[in-house]
């Protein structure tokens, strides 16, 4: 049976996504909306965009949608769903709520009257109520109020699909797997000689760039080590359901291959290399990527083969995230003590004078791709960025710039801006 699905992301990645589940799924229509993706699917397309999407945040299927004015027509609307095809009362429950110019003044309200249409509709069924469960539910529901409709999906994937099931070790500002995975996308990253070329990230922190990029590399689902709520839910628990399942595991596991081109990555913490090297090893990339500790102002460009390019790929510490360490704190005048976590003013221009000193004597070139939120790192780095990327690192408005390192176009002052 068919339905609608909507597949959250990241504001900047809808057009990354809409590629991504063309890709996995190319027999299937895609829609790219505002915060999303709308296709329709059944059982088999639940089980495999959770899988298989790298840049999805969830995977949503809408169970009912229509008009509503107030908390009495979303309980008519959730009490219209058959959840006894969801699950039984022994089953757990939670509803979460988001809005758009709603006119309702309690989103907790609403969602206590979704949640009682549910409770209700299998106490007319069975006799029996299901319990909430906050943090764990066998299902949970979004609902989403808008101006004048509402809709309300089931959430089949549970944790957010950024939790891949393999961090366990991570530093104070840790990076989203699914946008490390969207800065690759943008830069038409694929783990080939001629899709990217070798990767490294000379501020990999507890490795999230370099760990992703690796199992893109070696053809590594993201979804592989984890579990998904569809798990546990009616529509999936048939053997024939899990056996599909089981299918699709199996033919992600058979895919795993060695990576064709190397992976580098570094950070000035020692600590935060041991941590990266831990979480690559629980993701099955240890043996893909090259750890050393090293300050980004310093440390020589990994040796390539002539013909091999590189990408450049890197989160920097910025205020909002992170303090600043290495030869960058050194440099830096704090404006307000010990505690200031602002990079020091020069640190991009000192970044850009290392890439002139290592990256561009490599013929077959480098490009850098820089995350980051001020709209005019380009100036501090003296450099002309050949294209920016709008990209949001959770509730910080970002770009992602390219930089073309290649051999012989940054000499002298005429590169500089």
């Amino acid at each position: 049976m068919s339905a609608p699905f909507f597949l959250p992301c990241a504001a900047g990645v809808e057009a990354l996504l809409a590629t991504e589940v063309q890709r996995v799924l190319p027999d299937t229509a895609v829609h790219t909306l505002r915060g999303g993706v709308a296709l329709d699917g059944g059982p088999h397309e639940v089980m495999v965009l959770n899988l298989e999407s790298r840049l999805a945040q969830r995977v949503l299927v809408e169970v009912a949608e229509g008009p509503y004015r107030d908390e009495q027509a979303l309980y008519d609307l959730a009490a219209s769903v058959d959840w006894m095809q969801w699950i039984t009362p022994e089953h757990t429950l939670r509803v979460d709520t988001t809005a758009h110019r709603s006119p309702l003044r309690s989103l907790n309200f609403a969602a206590l009257r979704v949640k009682d249409a549910v409770c209700d509709r299998l106490r007319d069924g069975t006799g029996e109520r299901p319990s909430v469960d906050v943090r764990n539910p066998d299902l949970a529901l979004v609902l989403h109020l808008g101006e004048e409709r509402a809709a309300l999906y089931v959430d089949t994937s549970g944790e957010p699909l950024f939790k891949r099931g393999w961090r366990e070790d991570k530093g104070d500002a840790p990076l989203k797997e699914t946008l490390a995975a969207a800065m690759l996308a943008a830069a038409g990253w694929q783990g080939r000689p001629d899709a990217g070329g070798a990767l490294h990230d000379p501020c990999c922190g507890s490795g999230t760039i370099a760990i992703e990029a690796a199992q893109i590399a070696c053809g590594i689902a993201p979804g592989l080590k984890r579990r998904f709520a569809f798990e546990r839910l009616l529509p999936f628990a048939t053997p024939e359901m899990r056996a599909e399942l089981q299918r699709l595991r199996s033919h992600a596991q058979s895919r795993i291959h060695a990576s064709a081109v190397p992976i580098h990555a570094s950070d000035v913490s020692f600590r935060m290399v041991d941590f990266a090297r831990r979480n690559a090893q629980r993701a099955g990339v240890e043996a893909a990527i090259t750890f050393n500790g090293g300050d980004a102002l310093e440390r020589p460009a990994p040796d390539l083969p002539d013909d091999l390019p590189g990408t450049l790929m890197l989160n920097p510490p910025y205020g909002e995230r992170i303090e600043v360490a290495g030869k960058a704190a050194r440099g830096a005048m704090p404006a307000d003590g010990p505690g200031n976590k602002e990079l020091p003013d020069d640190f991009f221009a000192r970044l850009s004078a290392h890439w002139k000193r290592a990256y561009t004597r490599h013929p077959a070139g480098w490009t850098a791709y820089v995350l980051s939120p001020d709209m005019k790192l380009p100036g501090s780095m003296r450099l002309k960025e050949s294209r920016r990327t709008p990209m949001w690192n959770g509730p910080i408005e970002c770009r992602l710039f390219r930089f073309d390192l290649v051999a012989g176009t940054m000499r002298g002052d005429a590169a500089l801006r």
